[in-house]
Protein backbone atom coordinates (compact mmCIF):
# COMPACT_ATOMS: atom_id res chain seq x y z
CA UNK A 1 0.00 0.00 0.00
CA UNK A 2 1.62 3.21 -1.03
CA UNK A 3 2.27 5.87 1.55
CA UNK A 4 0.80 9.31 1.12
CA UNK A 5 2.93 12.45 1.28
CA UNK A 6 1.18 13.43 4.51
CA UNK A 7 2.64 10.59 6.51
CA UNK A 8 6.07 10.81 8.20
CA UNK A 9 9.13 9.60 6.30
CA UNK A 10 11.42 6.93 7.67
CA UNK A 11 15.22 7.73 7.70
CA UNK A 12 17.62 4.82 7.54
CA UNK A 13 21.16 5.47 8.96
CA UNK A 14 23.84 3.40 7.29
CA UNK A 15 27.23 2.59 8.78
CA UNK A 16 29.90 5.22 8.07
CA UNK A 17 31.67 3.14 5.49
CA UNK A 18 28.45 2.52 3.67
CA UNK A 19 27.00 6.03 3.59
CA UNK A 20 26.28 7.36 0.14
CA UNK A 21 28.27 10.36 -1.09
CA UNK A 22 25.08 11.94 -2.19
CA UNK A 23 23.52 14.03 0.58
CA UNK A 24 20.35 15.64 -0.61
CA UNK A 25 19.94 17.74 2.51
CA UNK A 26 23.59 19.01 2.64
CA UNK A 27 24.60 22.56 1.60
CA UNK A 28 25.61 22.67 -2.03
CA UNK A 29 28.97 24.30 -3.04
CA UNK A 30 28.73 27.81 -4.27
CA UNK A 31 31.04 28.34 -7.30
CA UNK A 32 31.19 32.16 -6.94
CA UNK A 33 32.26 32.05 -3.30
CA UNK A 34 34.94 29.46 -4.09
CA UNK A 35 36.35 31.58 -6.92
CA UNK A 36 36.54 34.66 -4.69
CA UNK A 37 38.35 32.67 -2.02
CA UNK A 38 40.93 31.44 -4.54
CA UNK A 39 41.49 34.98 -5.84
CA UNK A 40 42.04 36.34 -2.33
CA UNK A 41 44.59 33.63 -1.54
CA UNK A 42 46.49 34.21 -4.80
CA UNK A 43 46.54 37.98 -4.19
CA UNK A 44 47.94 37.53 -0.70
CA UNK A 45 50.65 35.21 -2.02
CA UNK A 46 51.69 37.72 -4.71
CA UNK A 47 51.90 40.52 -2.11
CA UNK A 48 53.96 38.33 0.20
CA UNK A 49 56.43 37.46 -2.59
CA UNK A 50 56.76 41.14 -3.60
CA UNK A 51 57.56 42.20 -0.03
CA UNK A 52 60.10 39.42 0.32
CA UNK A 53 61.87 40.33 -2.93
CA UNK A 54 62.00 44.02 -2.06
CA UNK A 55 64.52 43.36 0.65
CA UNK A 56 66.87 41.47 -1.68
CA UNK A 57 69.75 43.28 -3.44
CA UNK A 58 69.41 43.85 -7.15
CA UNK A 59 72.11 41.74 -8.85
CA UNK A 60 72.95 44.70 -11.09
CA UNK A 61 73.46 47.06 -8.14
CA UNK A 62 74.71 44.66 -5.49
CA UNK A 63 78.00 45.48 -3.81
CA UNK A 64 80.97 43.88 -5.56
CA UNK A 65 82.96 41.14 -3.90
CA UNK A 66 85.53 42.35 -1.40
CA UNK A 67 88.31 41.86 -3.91
CA UNK A 68 86.60 44.20 -6.36
CA UNK A 69 85.59 46.98 -3.97
CA UNK A 70 88.81 48.90 -4.41
CA UNK A 71 88.46 48.79 -8.18
CA UNK A 72 84.85 49.90 -7.96
CA UNK A 73 85.71 52.88 -5.75
CA UNK A 74 88.52 53.74 -8.10
CA UNK A 75 86.26 53.87 -11.13
CA UNK A 76 83.02 55.70 -10.30
CA UNK A 77 80.57 55.49 -13.16
CA UNK A 78 83.27 54.18 -15.48
CA UNK A 79 84.95 57.59 -15.48
CA UNK A 80 88.40 56.37 -14.57
CA UNK A 81 90.35 56.55 -11.31
CA UNK A 82 88.66 58.58 -8.63
CA UNK A 83 90.44 61.58 -7.11
CA UNK A 84 92.54 60.38 -4.23
CA UNK A 85 95.32 61.70 -2.14
CA UNK A 86 97.55 61.56 0.86
CA UNK A 87 98.43 64.52 3.02
CA UNK A 88 99.93 67.10 0.61
CA UNK A 89 103.61 67.79 1.07
CA UNK A 90 104.29 70.96 3.03
CA UNK A 91 107.93 71.62 2.16
CA UNK A 92 109.47 73.27 -0.89
CA UNK A 93 112.85 73.95 -2.36
CA UNK A 94 113.27 76.93 -4.70
CA UNK A 95 109.49 77.14 -4.94
CA UNK A 96 109.09 73.49 -5.99
CA UNK A 97 107.42 70.96 -3.73
CA UNK A 98 109.66 68.26 -2.26
CA UNK A 99 109.70 65.63 0.45
CA UNK A 100 107.27 63.33 -1.33
CA UNK A 101 106.16 60.07 0.32
CA UNK A 102 108.04 56.90 -0.59
CA UNK A 103 104.90 55.47 -2.18
CA UNK A 104 103.30 55.08 -5.58
CA UNK A 105 101.12 58.14 -4.95
CA UNK A 106 104.17 60.03 -3.75
CA UNK A 107 105.87 59.34 -7.08
CA UNK A 108 102.77 60.51 -8.97
CA UNK A 109 102.67 63.70 -6.94
CA UNK A 110 106.35 64.35 -7.63
CA UNK A 111 105.82 63.75 -11.36
CA UNK A 112 102.90 66.22 -11.48
CA UNK A 113 104.90 68.90 -9.68
CA UNK A 114 107.97 68.36 -11.86
CA UNK A 115 105.81 68.56 -14.99
CA UNK A 116 104.59 71.98 -13.83
CA UNK A 117 108.18 73.12 -13.21
CA UNK A 118 109.45 71.88 -16.58
CA UNK A 119 106.60 73.60 -18.40
CA UNK A 120 106.98 76.98 -16.68
CA UNK A 121 108.13 80.23 -18.26
CA UNK A 122 111.18 80.17 -15.96
CA UNK A 123 112.60 77.32 -18.04
CA UNK A 124 113.30 79.84 -20.82
CA UNK A 125 115.64 81.85 -18.57
CA UNK A 126 119.06 80.25 -18.20
CA UNK A 127 119.71 80.93 -14.53
CA UNK A 128 116.18 79.98 -13.47
CA UNK A 129 116.30 76.85 -15.63
CA UNK A 130 119.52 75.66 -14.02
CA UNK A 131 118.01 76.18 -10.56
CA UNK A 132 114.88 74.21 -11.47
CA UNK A 133 116.80 71.29 -12.93
CA UNK A 134 119.21 71.16 -9.98
CA UNK A 135 116.20 71.07 -7.64
CA UNK A 136 114.25 68.26 -9.28
CA UNK A 137 116.95 66.08 -10.86
CA UNK A 138 118.67 63.01 -9.49
CA UNK A 139 122.27 64.19 -8.92
CA UNK A 140 123.54 61.26 -10.99
CA UNK A 141 121.41 62.42 -13.96
CA UNK A 142 121.82 66.18 -13.46
CA UNK A 143 124.51 66.86 -16.06
CA UNK A 144 122.71 65.01 -18.84
CA UNK A 145 119.35 66.59 -18.07
CA UNK A 146 120.87 70.05 -17.83
CA UNK A 147 122.50 69.78 -21.24
CA UNK A 148 119.38 68.42 -22.85
CA UNK A 149 117.09 71.08 -21.36
CA UNK A 150 119.50 73.88 -22.26
CA UNK A 151 119.13 72.81 -25.87
CA UNK A 152 115.39 72.41 -25.56
CA UNK A 153 114.60 75.80 -24.01
CA UNK A 154 117.41 78.12 -24.96
CA UNK A 155 118.72 79.58 -28.18
CA UNK A 156 116.49 78.91 -31.18
CA UNK A 157 113.55 77.70 -29.09
CA UNK A 158 113.41 80.95 -27.13
CA UNK A 159 113.71 82.95 -30.35
CA UNK A 160 110.74 81.10 -31.88
CA UNK A 161 108.60 82.41 -29.04
CA UNK A 162 109.83 85.96 -29.58
CA UNK A 163 112.13 85.95 -26.54
CA UNK A 164 115.62 87.39 -26.33
CA UNK A 165 118.74 85.49 -25.27
CA UNK A 166 117.83 85.99 -21.59
CA UNK A 167 114.34 84.59 -22.12
CA UNK A 168 112.59 87.96 -21.77
CA UNK A 169 109.54 88.99 -23.78
CA UNK A 170 109.46 92.18 -25.87
CA UNK A 171 108.37 95.31 -24.02
CA UNK A 172 104.60 95.50 -23.57
CA UNK A 173 104.10 91.75 -23.99
CA UNK A 174 103.82 88.96 -21.45
CA UNK A 175 105.26 85.54 -22.18
CA UNK A 176 103.00 82.69 -21.09
CA UNK A 177 104.12 79.10 -20.54
CA UNK A 178 102.18 76.91 -18.13
CA UNK A 179 101.63 73.21 -17.77
CA UNK A 180 98.42 72.09 -16.06
CA UNK A 181 98.29 68.39 -15.12
CA UNK A 182 94.92 66.80 -15.82
CA UNK A 183 95.77 63.40 -14.39
CA UNK A 184 98.60 61.00 -13.58
CA UNK A 185 99.08 57.29 -14.21
CA UNK A 186 101.63 54.99 -12.65
CA UNK A 187 103.33 52.97 -15.39
CA UNK A 188 105.69 51.10 -13.07
CA UNK A 189 106.77 51.39 -9.47
CA UNK A 190 109.39 49.73 -7.27
CA UNK A 191 111.12 50.72 -4.06
CA UNK A 192 113.83 52.56 -5.98
CA UNK A 193 112.33 53.55 -9.36
CA UNK A 194 109.05 54.78 -10.78
CA UNK A 195 107.70 55.78 -14.16
CA UNK A 196 104.69 58.08 -14.26
CA UNK A 197 102.66 59.52 -17.13
CA UNK A 198 101.20 63.00 -16.66
CA UNK A 199 98.38 63.92 -19.01
CA UNK A 200 98.55 67.69 -19.33
CA UNK A 201 97.28 70.75 -21.08
CA UNK A 202 99.51 73.74 -21.60
CA UNK A 203 99.40 77.42 -22.51
CA UNK A 204 102.18 79.04 -24.52
CA UNK A 205 102.54 82.30 -26.40
CA UNK A 206 102.89 86.04 -26.04
CA UNK A 207 99.98 87.93 -24.53
CA UNK A 208 99.48 91.55 -25.54
CA UNK A 209 97.99 93.85 -28.15
CA UNK A 210 100.94 93.64 -30.55
CA UNK A 211 101.55 89.92 -30.22
CA UNK A 212 102.10 87.91 -33.38
CA UNK A 213 102.27 84.71 -31.31
CA UNK A 214 98.99 84.64 -29.36
CA UNK A 215 98.57 82.31 -26.42
CA UNK A 216 97.38 78.87 -27.56
CA UNK A 217 96.41 75.66 -25.81
CA UNK A 218 98.13 72.32 -26.33
CA UNK A 219 97.51 68.81 -25.03
CA UNK A 220 100.33 66.36 -24.38
CA UNK A 221 101.47 63.52 -22.14
CA UNK A 222 104.77 63.67 -20.27
CA UNK A 223 106.43 60.44 -19.15
CA UNK A 224 108.77 61.01 -16.22
CA UNK A 225 111.26 58.46 -14.92
CA UNK A 226 111.99 58.96 -11.22
CA UNK A 227 114.42 57.50 -8.73
CA UNK A 228 114.23 57.40 -4.95
CA UNK A 229 117.38 59.13 -3.75
CA UNK A 230 118.28 61.32 -0.80
CA UNK A 231 114.89 60.60 0.80
CA UNK A 232 112.85 61.93 -2.13
CA UNK A 233 111.69 61.17 -5.67
CA UNK A 234 113.99 62.82 -8.23
CA UNK A 235 113.86 63.13 -12.00
CA UNK A 236 116.08 60.88 -14.09
CA UNK A 237 114.61 61.29 -17.58
CA UNK A 238 111.47 62.43 -19.38
CA UNK A 239 109.79 62.21 -22.76
CA UNK A 240 106.79 63.96 -24.29
CA UNK A 241 104.16 63.03 -26.85
CA UNK A 242 101.16 64.88 -28.23
CA UNK A 243 97.61 64.31 -26.98
CA UNK A 244 95.20 62.95 -26.21
CA UNK A 245 93.40 66.16 -27.12
CA UNK A 246 89.64 66.62 -26.65
CA UNK A 247 87.40 68.26 -29.23
CA UNK A 248 87.69 72.05 -28.84
CA UNK A 249 84.70 73.68 -27.21
CA UNK A 250 82.52 76.25 -28.94
CA UNK A 251 83.89 79.23 -27.03
CA UNK A 252 84.89 82.68 -28.13
CA UNK A 253 88.60 83.35 -27.72
CA UNK A 254 89.48 85.93 -25.10
CA UNK A 255 91.02 89.24 -26.08
CA UNK A 256 94.73 89.89 -25.63
CA UNK A 257 93.92 92.16 -22.70
CA UNK A 258 91.83 89.47 -20.99
CA UNK A 259 94.54 86.83 -21.40
CA UNK A 260 97.21 89.18 -20.08
CA UNK A 261 95.07 90.02 -17.08
CA UNK A 262 94.34 86.37 -16.36
CA UNK A 263 98.01 85.39 -16.51
CA UNK A 264 98.99 88.21 -14.17
CA UNK A 265 96.15 87.66 -11.72
CA UNK A 266 95.83 83.86 -11.52
CA UNK A 267 98.72 82.03 -9.94
CA UNK A 268 99.68 78.42 -10.58
CA UNK A 269 99.51 75.47 -8.20
CA UNK A 270 101.65 72.87 -6.59
CA UNK A 271 100.18 69.40 -6.91
CA UNK A 272 99.91 66.45 -4.57
CA UNK A 273 97.92 63.26 -4.83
Amino acid sequence: MPLSDDQPHTRTRLPVAEQSSYQPNGRQARPLRTLLTVLVVVTLLVLAISVANRGKADPDTAAPPSGDRAAASAAPGGAGPAPSGEQPVSTTSNGIANGFPHTDQGAQSAAANYAVAIGSADMFRTEARHTIVATIADPAALAGLQSRLDQGFGGDTAARYGLDAQGKAPKGLTFVSRTVPVGTKSVSHTESDAKVEVWSTGLTGLAGERSTLPVVQNWYTLTLSLRWTGGDWKLVDYTSRQGPAPVPGDQQAATAEEITGAVQQFGGFRYAR
